[in-house]
């Protein structure tokens, strides 16, 4: 029993790779044809205005527009697989410098606002479960109804006419000019480069402006937490080894906290991964309510500026980032909750 056990993790992140082949090329293929059913010449679009049209034309032949789709769909794939996700129409720049000069921003954000949103949802599920249908339950599950469906620019604003002037805090950007100035670029994650620095100012400036984004990020998903703690809390106790601990003459609180709350927390590592997609649609939002120059705001930027390249290579890195997140989350559920593999 002891070596099936042991041989079926292997074999069930085995599976899980494997699936995540299909998943990217239907990934690559919907953002390829999508792309391309947009009405509307992406390389005029983007450059329309700034080149005659033999410079046009000449650009159409160098991005190898002028070839046939499926030709075209080839050099996408090989591309990706080579780990290049193009260049950019309207500044001509590589897909990956531009993720990797404004992904830090985006990333520090979500990491943040993901943590928060623990830091709140967890606590409020299981105080949520613990005094079912009294008035904190229901407060608690009237705050978590409202988080998850505010508008998030609109959680944004609020929070910036009301909130960040009695407290001092920034309401755009990452930090300020002369932080940005004097923080020398080393990750691209600005947080972290302060840390390597040893600018205390700096550390400081760069977390009162993350506090307002990260705290409206962090509402989006919260109600999620709280909700589904809330429910695995009241079905953990309502279990019959919860019942046999109790009836053992264990007190409440113990088997409540030492019971209750561990199994009401396997569920949640299975929702992460989905709520990494949700963190990532929302930090969009969050940037442009904050004007944070995160990926979010750079990916709107180009979907304006109808740049192709841009929009094509910054979806598709996103979208393969969610799905390997989701993966490794399957393996981390599957080392705490054997029966995952089965």
């Amino acid at each position: 029993m002891t070596r099936a056990g042991s041989g079926s993790l292997p074999r069930y992140i085995l599976q899980r790779i494997l699936l995540v082949i299909p998943m990217i090329w239907v990934i690559l293929t919907l953002v390829f044809f999508l792309m391309r059913v947009a009405p509307g010449d992406p390389v005029s679009a983007a450059l329309g205005g700034k080149l005659n049209p033999q410079a046009l034309e000449q650009r159409r032949e160098a991005l190898g527009f002028n070839r046939p789709l499926l030709a075209q769909y080839w050099d996408y794939l090989s591309s990706v697989l080579h780990g290049d996700f193009g260049t950019t129409f309207s500044d001509n720049q590589p897909v990956l410098h531009v993720i990797r000069d404004n992904g830090g921003a985006t990333l520090y954000l979500t990491m943040a606002s993901f943590a928060l949103a623990l830091l709140i949802g967890i606590p409020l599920g299981l105080l949520a479960g613990r005094y079912r249908d009294s008035a904190p339950d229901a407060v608690i599950r009237l705050f978590g109804i409202l988080t998850y469906a505010a508008p998030i620019f609109f959680v944004g604003f609020l929070l910036q006419f009301y909130v960040a002037e009695p407290l001092g805090l920034p309401t755009s950007g990452d930090a300020s000019p002369i932080t940005v100035f004097e923080v020398p670029t080393k990750t691209h994650i600005l947080l972290l480069d302060a840390v390597l620095s040893g600018n205390g100012t700096a550390v400081q400036d760069v977390l009162k402006h993350l506090i307002l984004p990260a705290f409206t990020l962090a509402l989006l998903i919260c109600g999620v937490f709280i909700r589904l703690v809330r429910v695995n809390m009241l079905q953990t106790m309502q279990t019959d080894y919860v019942e046999a601990a109790e009836a053992r003459g264990l007190k409440r609180s113990s088997v409540t906290w030492r019971h209750g709350f561990r199994n009401a927390l396997i569920p949640v590592i299975t929702i992460v991964g989905l709520q990494f997609a949700l963190l990532l649609g929302g930090a969009i939002l969050t940037e442009q309510t904050f004007n944070w120059p995160g990926i979010g705001s750079k990916l709107l930027f180009y979907i304006n500026n109808r740049d192709y390249g841009a929009v094509q290579g910054i979806v598709t890195f996103l979208a393969i980032a969610v799905v390997v997140v989701s993966v490794l989350i399957d393996v981390v559920n599957a080392l705490i909750d054997p029966r995952v593999r089965y």
